[in-house]
């Protein structure tokens, strides 16, 4: 796409600084659920949910986060439709990436999220977590299983 600061798989790997975290986005309407990855860059764990205001404080809460875990790249989730194409989320996904991308020099890329927060929600319920419970997590956790599907390419890949 046009304009779109999103790095390719091997662009964002070669743009990686050695040593570093990744950080995972689940980007929805009113949260950004947040996940971190280890140095090794092989496990993902959920770290918070940032209430949206707007793009600027949302993007300075972002990357001060960034900043204090080592992160050294950006994988956002893309909201892709059932049959591959983009709606209007994955729109405001592109656009939220291109604004990032004048705020910081972190290379972004992006991995495919479709059915990630349903999956999360299917384990919530299955571990018979209250709503009011899967509320306050399934955002980040939706950050931690888009990140460690990210990892698990990598991994497969012999890059982890």
């Amino acid at each position: 796409m046009a304009n779109d600061p999103a790095l390719s798989l091997e662009d964002f790997l070669t743009a990686l600084p050695a040593n570093t975290r990744l950080i995972g986005l689940d980007l929805g309407t009113k949260t950004i659920g947040l996940a971190l990855s280890d140095l090794g860059r092989g496990i993902a764990s959920p770290m918070e949910t940032i209430r949206r205001k707007k793009f600027t404080t949302d993007a300075e809460q972002l990357l001060k986060l960034c900043s204090e875990h080592e992160v050294g790249g950006i994988v956002l989730g893309l909201p892709l439709n059932m049959d591959g194409s983009e709606g209007p989320r994955a729109q405001a996904t592109r656009a939220f990436a291109r604004n990032l991308s004048q705020k910081t020099d972190l290379p972004i890329t992006y991995w495919d999220e479709r059915l990630s927060t349903a999956a999360v929600t299917r384990t919530l319920l299955e571990a018979d977590s209250s709503r009011a419970k899967r509320a306050d997590v399934v955002d980040k956790m939706a950050a931690a299983y888009i990140l460690q599907g990210f990892l698990d390419r990598l991994g497969f890949m012999g890059l982890g």
